[in-house]
């Protein structure tokens, strides 16, 4: 178990290399990796399970802890990535279902990279993991309602569809995993630290099944998806940390509502699309999952050092007095 616990560390912090060279792969061998498409709902369904074996009940303990950082960070959360979305889905013109796959990855709740990247950034991760926990669950209402809210002047969105599918691949799976872990405690706290591996096997499987089925229309308008995807996501992280910053809440809590907003579920954001909408739909998923696991590794780490940096001044001004 020690030693898949270190794989899984590797695996974790090199995340985003590992998505990037399987999709290179699958872009190249689309037929080697087409297979997955149809079983991502079930890739979902044990990344989420992963997450529910996860969960304590200290995780929502932050709610009572910290109500006003956590009210603030999930209304961001399912305010400005979607709205981000709609207005970068018209400022480009972008076609009806890449508009929609865009909005739909803009509707996710956050993605539980999130909580890595806020401990990287010396964060609150207290205050990040409660954010996520929170917003996923709330995610079967709220995806499926902002999205058709949004999207629905592109393309036909069904509420109680999208609401079973999310319900399916997300609630259940959770539940589950909550369950279990109150039942077998012992023993899931002993494979615990192996649950990141499977997260990122699951993660970097779906992205590479998404740029196989989607090889020709990648070609055609990739890079157009990638730009509106980078500012999508750069967007989210600024906007994220100036409403924190506005409302007063701490640095460490800046950085743990910024990351929040700017990190989706990408995986959920994929399965759905693929679900409900054309493959191409699923793009903007695949690609952010590839580029928001390059972006906040980068802020997490700029963000880390000034922390270390402003700790030694503190330190030093305090051995001066």
């Amino acid at each position: 178990m020690k030693t898949l616990g270190k794989i899984s560390n590797f695996a974790t912090s090199t995340f985003a290399l590992w998505v990037i060279i399987f999709a290179i792969f699958s872009y190249l061998y689309p037929a080697g990796f087409a297979w997955i498409a149809p079983r991502i709902p079930l890739l979902l369904g044990i990344i989420m399970f992963g997450m529910g074996l996860t969960l304590s009940v200290n995780d929502f303990k932050g709610i009572f802890k910290q109500p006003k950082s956590v009210l603030i960070g999930v209304v961001a959360q399912y305010t400005i990535m979607p709205l981000l979305a709609f207005g970068l889905a018209h400022l480009f013109q972008l076609p009806p279902e890449v508009a929609v796959g865009v909005i739909l990855v803009g509707c996710c709740p956050g993605g539980t990279a999130s909580n890595v990247i806020t401990f990287m950034a010396k964060g609150n991760t207290a205050l990040s993991v409660t954010v996520t926990s929170v917003s996923t669950l709330l995610a079967p209402i709220m995806t499926p309602s902002l999205t058709f809210l949004l999207a629905s002047q592109w393309l036909p969105v069904s509420f109680g569809d999208m609401f079973m599918s999310i319900v399916q691949v997300v609630l259940l799976p959770i539940v589950l995993g909550v369950i279990v872990r109150l039942l077998f405690s012992k023993q899931v706290d002993k494979s615990v630290s192996v649950l990141p591996l499977v997260s990122v096997i699951g993660i970097v499987a779906v992205a590479a099944a998404v740029v196989a089925v989607n090889k020709g229309s990648i070609a055609e308008t990739g890079l157009l998806i990638f730009a509106v995807v980078v500012l999508h996501n750069c967007l989210g992280l600024l906007v994220g940390y100036v409403i924190a910053k506005l409302f007063k809440l701490n640095f460490k809590d800046q950085k743990a509502v910024s990351i929040e907003v700017g990190m989706q579920n990408s995986g959920l954001g994929a399965a759905l699309a693929l679900t409900h909408f054309a493959p191409i739909a699923a793009v903007p998923s695949a690609i952010f999952s590839v580029w928001h696991n390059i972006s906040g590794p980068i802020l997490a780490t700029w963000w880390g050092k000034r922390s270390i940096e402003q700790s030694n001044k503190s330190e030093q001004t305090k051995e001066a007095g």
